[in-house]
């Protein structure tokens, strides 16, 4: 079978699968909508929790930067799973411990305010659709090259199948879907990334190829390891050494630490370990999810350097001439069809020359190269097709949950919480289910017209939720002194600055976005660490000098710190 046919096939049966979990495990209940009946077995919630984090920013858009831009890439690998260590290790149990269907419903109980609970609310719509707007542009990049359709097109029908599974099963469907889609995306991204090792190394493991000798014609070691093979390709076209990065210590500090908190705060996930039944479930779910985003974080490196060795010598040629146009690669007349590969001939040879400055003829999406490294390196066609449905299983898997928050927050916390508490446990539900498809076609709408690279969107996201909710949650759980006043004005200032920040490099003036403009020398990616201190530091001041705290509050935290219980997600 051709390309086109075994993608339709493969994808097709992945998403047969995935609707008809969502039918099998429909919602019945408010409860089974937010928090999945609250008993999911800790390793089927690791695997989806793995699958619900491990994003279209890791699948398709992570070894791409780290595949252009080689060691300043480590950033988001040492941030992101960082940041899960810290919100496994700190957070999840105590959460858990407080019984709480979301993010806001814990923020407008621990600071006794429904004020506090709406900047919550607004905090976590704004992290939401930041998130999701790079999960569907993943959609639409995955569905323009296989399915030959335009990125318009893709992201519709992604929105349809989201849509189905989502608003139907709520987390009950998400988290069985999730598991399936784990599978399917953990095999799509280690097979190739096994072929590649296997050719250019002669090691299975690509963890140890990355590490290893490139081979020569004869199958046996070359004498020349992959990362000095890069470093001598890279400075021969004018980029920096591989293995050296560009960016600032403080830059990188930054970027790092964002990425870090902001994973901890991100509100799809801390509801992963509400949907367990026990305190010491939310534990060792949020090992299990260590192992499975290990699997992936561990090779993406490897598949980058791979990726980045194949394109350079398939563009250029080995001399490094360049490769003339009518015996080009399949690939790159492929991929040319999307429109995020471009060539334009400046010397008029016929010749196709990728390097750095001027003399660069090409210009390359760094969000294709996941998808692109099968067709690259001549691998099967059915490798090729299961990339495919993997990138999709990442978007859509992360896009249900980023979904499931909204209309959670939506329903439960705005409506039920707030502005109608007498609704039924029914009238509850269908809310929450209306918000699901206003936010998908929202989504949608994102998708279309993203404010950057996948990666890069997924970034701001975190930057947005370490500066705003996670300091929020960390002084619930550890500070009883930390009163509704100062919560409110943290949250409002770190959010308000991060986000104003954000928009003002990439949207009003993206010309000013350079190192000599930025605050203390950091990019708009890693200045949610600032907006993070300046939460703190404002809620601290404020608490000072307004109410203290009520004592049964205060008696509530510190029993929360304790996480001995059960404590049943729910209304109480």
């Amino acid at each position: 079978m051709d390309v086109q046919t075994l993608t339709y096939l493969i994808v097709g049966l992945s998403f047969a699968l995935y609707i008809g979990i969502a039918i099998w495990s429909r919602a019945g209940s408010t409860k089974e909508f937010y928090v999945a009946g609250g008993g999911v077995p800790p390793v089927m919630n690791g695997m989806a929790t793995a699958a619900d984090w491990m994003s279209a920013a890791s699948f398709i858009s992570l070894a791409g930067i780290v595949s252009f831009v080689g060691y300043d890439g480590s950033v988001y690998l040492m941030g992101w799973t960082g940041g899960y260590v810290l919100l496994a290790l700190c957070m999840a149990p105590y959460l858990r411990k407080f019984g709480k269907f979301t993010v806001p419903d814990f923020i407008g109980e621990r600071y006794y305010s429904q004020a506090a609970r709406t900047v919550a609310v607004i905090c976590a719509i704004f992290i939401c659709f930041t998130y999701i707007a790079g999960q569907m542009r993943g959609v639409g990049v995955v569905f323009s090259r296989f399915l030959e359709v335009e990125v318009d097109t893709g992201v519709y029908i992604g929105m349809a199948v989201v849509f189905f599974y989502a608003v139907l099963g709520g987390m009950k469907g998400i988290t069985y879907t999730q598991v399936a889609q784990y599978c399917v995306l953990i095999f799509a991204f280690m097979v190739p990334a096994i072929f590649l090792s296997v050719m250019m190394t002669g090691h299975v493991l690509p963890q140890l190829g990355f590490g290893a000798q490139l081979l020569d014609a004869a199958g046996n070691g070359s004498g020349v390891y992959l990362l000095d093979k890069l470093d001598g390709l890279q400075t021969e076209l004018g980029f920096a050494q591989y293995t050296e990065g560009a960016k600032s210590t403080i830059d990188v500090f930054a970027i790092t630490a964002a990425l870090m908190v902001g994973t901890a705060g991100l509100p799809h996930v801390i509801v992963r370990f509400f949907t367990v039944p026990k305190v010491k479930h939310a534990r060792s779910s949020a090992g299990w999810a260590l192992v499975f985003i290990a699997i992936m974080y561990t090779t993406i490196p490897a598949l980058a350097a791979f990726s980045r060795v194949n394109m350079i010598e398939t563009i250029n040629g080995p001399d490094s001439a360049g490769v003339a146009y009518e015996t080009a690669p399949q690939w790159i007349k492929n991929w040319e069809k999307t429109g995020l590969i471009k060539w334009d001939d400046k010397n008029g040879d016929g010749k196709m020359y990728y390097a750095k400055g001027d003399a660069n003829e090409m210009n390359i999406d760094r969000d294709i190269m996941v998808l692109a490294t099968p067709e690259i390196a001549n691998l099967p066609a059915w490798v090729i097709a299961l990339v495919a449905a993997g990138g999709l299983a990442a978007a859509l898997s992360t896009s249900a949950g980023l979904l499931l928050v909204i209309s959670t927050s939506v329903s439960h916390d705005l409506l039920k919480k707030n502005l109608m508490p007498n609704i039924s446990d029914k009238q509850e539900l269908l809310y929450a289910r209306i918000a699901s498809a206003v936010g998908i076609v929202i989504a949608g709408y994102f998708g279309i017209n993203p404010p950057g690279f996948v990666a890069a969107v997924v970034a701001f996201a975190f930057g947005l939720a370490a500066a705003s909710l996670f300091p929020a949650i960390v002084m619930g759980i550890f500070s009883k002194k930390m009163n509704k006043e100062g919560a409110i004005a943290g949250m409002v200032v770190g959010l308000a600055f991060t986000a104003g920040y954000i928009v003002y490099f990439k949207l009003i003036d993206p010309s000013a976005n350079v190192a000599d403009n930025w605050l203390f020398g950091i990019s708009p990616e890693g200045i949610g660490m600032i907006g993070m201190l300046l939460n703190f530091g404002v809620a601290l001041a404020v608490s000072k000098v307004t109410a203290q705290v009520p004592m049964a509050v205060q008696e509530m935290v510190e029993s929360i710190r304790f996480p001995k219980g059960a404590g049943a997600a729910g209304d109480h």
